[in-house]
């Protein structure tokens, strides 16, 4: 499951902080991304990063500000890490942040849920078992593109779809829960009732516990919208002015084929038994499990 090397995978640079987690629990060791995914909202100006996205901002000492507040809880939670740029980089497979973050999660007792598209998160799979025999580990997939050869174009330095699911399986097999985020489906690319099968096929083959999909389209706005729109006339020609003439500058641009592949999607879950509903399923990676009648607040120390 090898991904594609590029430059950019090789610029960094490191930035000091004094906490990592959010008061929601969220964690960015990270800073900037080396996928290349053509639609990433992550790009977006709103964000303020202050140097180029794939030159990516690596959070010094991270496992080490993580473990001092950690220290400082009263009660174990989850974790959660990836929302906003995927925790296994390129730069990942020889920093290894994210893999020492992990192993001060589990040491410590608490939960963690993870969101990526890269296969590397299989490296770590003996930690994700032990943190998930004493509480829970929820391992988050996105995917977007059944077809292979069309992933290769929108997401094109990261694992394609195919060992998506091969992680999946792996994680299934292992008694690891997973969620898969399907989003974003672009209009007039891959917004099929084809393409959206084909996920959901690989979702029930999965045995996947959740599906997370806030409707089938793709949000721009600046900063996102201007590398998108590049990206769209260096692969698709003439893709561009369709999206300027059916979306204008919408934050939000849903495909015309939305209500009918939400039907679908709403009516393939409920045959599987997949949480699909967005409150439940984030209520599902947000809920802290102890699994150990054993484990105490002391035995973090």
């Amino acid at each position: 499951m090898a991904e594609c090397d590029t430059d950019a995978s090789k610029k960094m640079h490191y930035a000091d902080y004094k906490t990592i987690l959010s008061p929601s629990n969220g964690m960015n060791i990270y800073r900037g991304c080396t996928h290349g995914c053509i639609y990433c909202d992550s790009r977006s100006a709103c964000y303020r990063m202050d140097h180029d996205f794939e030159d990516v901002e690596v959070k010094r000492n991270a496992p080490q500000i993580l473990e001092a507040q950690l220290k400082k809880r009263r009660d174990p939670c989850m974790i959660g890490t990836g929302a906003m740029c995927d925790p296994y980089n390129h730069l990942d497979e020889e920093l290894q942040m994210t893999r020492q973050c992990l192993s001060v999660i589990e040491r410590y007792g608490f939960g963690v849920s993870i969101l990526t598209k890269s296969s590397r998160v299989m490296r770590d799979m003996d930690i994700l078992k032990a943190i998930n025999k004493r509480t829970k580990c929820v391992v988050q997939i996105t995917l977007t593109t059944y077809d292979e050869e069309l992933c290769r174009k929108i997401e094109p330095n990261v694992s394609t779809t195919f060992e998506r699911f091969q992680v999946l399986k792996a994680m299934d097999e292992a008694g690891i829960p997973t969620v898969v985020w399907l989003c974003p489906v672009l209009p007039f690319i891959n917004d099929s009732e084809e393409n959206l099968l084909g996920l959901l096929d690989y979702c029930i083959k999965a045995n996947v516990r959740g599906i997370l999909c806030f409707g089938f389209g793709v949000t721009l706005r600046e900063g996102d919208r201007e590398y998108f729109y590049q990206a769209l006339d260096r692969i698709f020609p003439g893709m561009k002015e369709r999206y300027i003439e059916s979306f204008g500058n919408s934050y939000i641009c849903n495909s015309p084929n939305n209500v009918r592949l939400m039907d679908i999607f709403g009516g393939v879950c409920k045959e599987h038994g997949i949480l699909h509903k967005t409150d439940e399923v984030f209520g599902y990676l947000k809920q802290f499990e102890s699994k150990s009648k054993q484990a105490s607040i002391f035995d973090r120390f």
